[in-house]
């Protein structure tokens, strides 16, 4: 592919020359397709998709999720509030977080689902809430992740309640009696769908231990292709074994579960990119490389730079210039003051340089970095090297190109600092 899926050479001019670089890009008609792929997945009594927040919580995006049906997971307390600034009502709004501040109670009364993810969280909801209903969100034993940085499942992972300590989770529902209404399992992002498969069945199994759950929440990490060799998850095929189980459970015992899917990557990653220029090219001699210098970066992109994930790079002309035919070998970086921001690492090895092949750059062309729109504005170096943080806009369905965030600005970066 040597263009862009939706940004071509004019839209990226057009969007550089009225909102600067470098700019994240989202595309509506790409998220509206992957809400609707989302909102068919199989379910034998109903399903609900949450949107994981932590992937692109700009408000726009939410807002646009909230309008096609969509509820959403937070995993902070300010995600939560950022969600309700956004107009997201709190009883569409499921917490499962690390973090349980002491205020979390006056969350809680507004109508946010919450998912106890410890004991010592479970033992305190209890003693805020005796007698109400409550998620557990149990470490089933097994994870899967793209890399291990985003493997939240197993022996070697502190996200949820060992699944081993059930009995213990059982006498603290009793002291405080709560009812479990809901059992909350996620095992990473980027999900090998076998292992996902494998673990939503165990879950079952904890389902049922506890007759008062209604609710399987199997959160997300669906596999999506960035670059070639990848592949994304069908969701119908992932999907049908766990649907076809939850069938039988209710043939067995006539309890009909409500299933719950949390997706973030899938939503939004190759629904985002970034937008960038290239500020320099320079080599190191006829035995070195060559590299593309962006005004991006580990600012805007942390991902390659964190675990080696891997991201579609392409070149498109600046205004007046035809993009050459003969390509080149380039490494491409970033502009920070950092050897480890790299755009084009191996891949899983942030230390590893890898070249990709570019049509000829020079200075002023532009550079769109592809499914960067998950954990790409939201999970970045901020304001490292004093790069502001960039801007973000939508390309609308109706051919609109709409700022969904501004440019930071130096005095915003240093307005809480005091001398």
């Amino acid at each position: 592919m040597t263009q862009h899926p939706f940004l071509s050479a004019e839209k990226a001019a057009a969007l550089a020359e009225r909102f600067g670089t470098p700019l994240y890009v989202y595309d509506e008609k790409t998220l509206r397709a992957n809400a609707a792929a989302c909102l068919a997945f199989p379910n034998a009594f109903g399903l609900t998709v949450r949107f994981a927040i932590k992937a692109c919580p700009n408000a726009a995006v939410l807002r646009l999720f909230l309008s096609l049906g969509l509820h959403f997971d937070a995993s902070s307390v300010y995600e939560v509030r950022r969600a309700m600034l956004a107009g997201v009502p709190a009883e569409k709004i499921s917490l499962s977080t690390q973090e349980l501040p002491e205020d979390f109670a006056e969350l809680l009364r507004g109508g946010v689902k919450f998912n106890a993810c410890s004991l010592d969280q479970l033992e305190r909801f209890g003693r805020a809430f005796p007698g109400a209903r409550v998620g557990v969100r149990f470490n089933p034993g097994m994870g899967s992740g793209g890399t291990g940085k985003t493997n939240v499942g197993g022996p070697d992972s502190s996200f949820g309640i060992w699944h081993e300590y059930a009995g213990t989770v059982k006498e603290i529902l009793e002291k405080h009696g709560l009812e479990l209404e809901r059992i909350h399992t996620h095992i990473g992002s980027g999900s090998d769908p076998a292992v996902w498969q494998k673990a939503a069945l165990r879950s079952l199994g904890m389902v049922r231990l506890f007759p008062t759950a209604r609710t399987l929440d199997f959160g997300g990490g669906y596999k999506v292709a960035r670059v070639d060799g990848e592949k994304t998850t069908d969701l119908q095929d992932c999907g049908a074994p766990v649907r076809d189980a939850i069938a039988q459970l209710a043939e067995e015992t006539g309890r009909r579960l409500h299933f719950e899917i949390e997706p973030g990557t899938y939503l939004v990653a190759n629904a985002g990119a970034i937008l960038a220029r290239v500020q320099d090219v320079v080599d190191t001699g006829a035995s070195g490389r060559k590299f593309i210098k962006l005004d991006s970066g580990m600012t805007d992109i942390l991902r390659p730079s964190l675990y080696g994930a891997q991201h579609p790079i392409f070149l498109a002309k600046k205004p007046g210039r035809a993009v050459p035919a003969e390509t080149e070998n380039y490494v491409v970086v970033g502009h920070c003051c950092e050897s480890g921001d790299l755009v084009s690492c191996a891949p899983g090895e942030p230390e590893t340089l890898a070249e990709r092949a570019l049509p000829r750059a020079e200075i002023g062309d532009f550079c769109i970095v592809g499914g960067a729109g998950a954990y790409c504005a939201a999970m970045s170096a901020k304001n490292y090297n004093s790069f502001p943080e960039s801007a973000e806009a939508m390309l609308c369905e109706n051919g609109e190109m709409r700022l969904i965030r501004r440019r930071q600005t130096l005095e915003q970066i240093v307005q809480n600092e005091i001398a």
